[in-house]
């Protein structure tokens, strides 16, 4: 089984990452989308994430009408803070028999250099990416490796942040949410 890895700490999941998921599940070879829930990047300030679970929780009401796309708490057992490369070792001796394939958006990539053990990453692993609106091109990455392929997928530019704030300050942000997501982060009075 072919499966894209599109890993996040999706604090919280919006519509922007399910259109972007959907696409691939839809309109490449990969057979399943798994929504990786990172406990803590490596770029990121682990105080303003919500709890694992609570995370994994919204992505589970997300996809759950999406066979295509699994939630998956792969990372949530391994020490901290996750690097890339140690969790595709992890998942492929978990799956010896699935391909594995990573999802990052253009900004992304641009960064990849960044990353620990990011030549490996690059030689080893097909990477889809999707675009967004950045200062920088990514272009010329894409064109240099047979690994990596330019999906054209929507440009969808919600960001996770941003819904955190408007929600803080008051303001509706049902539409950018699906709407079993929207409705737990009521309940739960999240980033109020």
């Amino acid at each position: 089984m072919k499966v894209g890895l599109f890993f996040g700490t999706y604090n919280p999941v919006h519509v922007g990452h399910l259109i972007i998921a959907n696409h691939l599940a839809e309109h490449s070879d990969l057979e399943q989308i798994w929504f990786v829930v990172t406990p803590q990047s490596p770029h990121k300030k682990k105080k303003k994430l919500l709890d694992n679970h609570q995370r994994l929780e919204m992505v589970f009401r997300a996809t759950k009408n999406y066979p295509k796309l699994v939630p998956s708490s792969i990372e949530f057992n391994m020490p901290q803070p996750n690097f890339t490369i140690h969790t595709l070792a992890y998942i492929e001796e978990k799956h010896p028999d699935y391909k594995f394939s990573l999802i990052m958006g253009e900004d992304n990539l641009i960064s990849l250099p960044k990353w620990k053990n990011s030549e490996v990453i690059k030689e080893s692993y097909p990477i889809y990416v999707y675009p967004r609106k950045t200062a920088n091109s990514a272009a010329s990455l894409t064109n240099n490796s047979k690994k990596i392929t330019r999906v054209d997928a929507p440009i969808v530019e919600v960001s996770s942040t941003f819904i955190r704030q408007q929600i803080k300050e008051g303001k509706n942000v049902k539409p950018l949410l699906p709407l079993k997501v929207w409705e737990y982060i009521d309940e739960m009075n999240f980033y109020k």
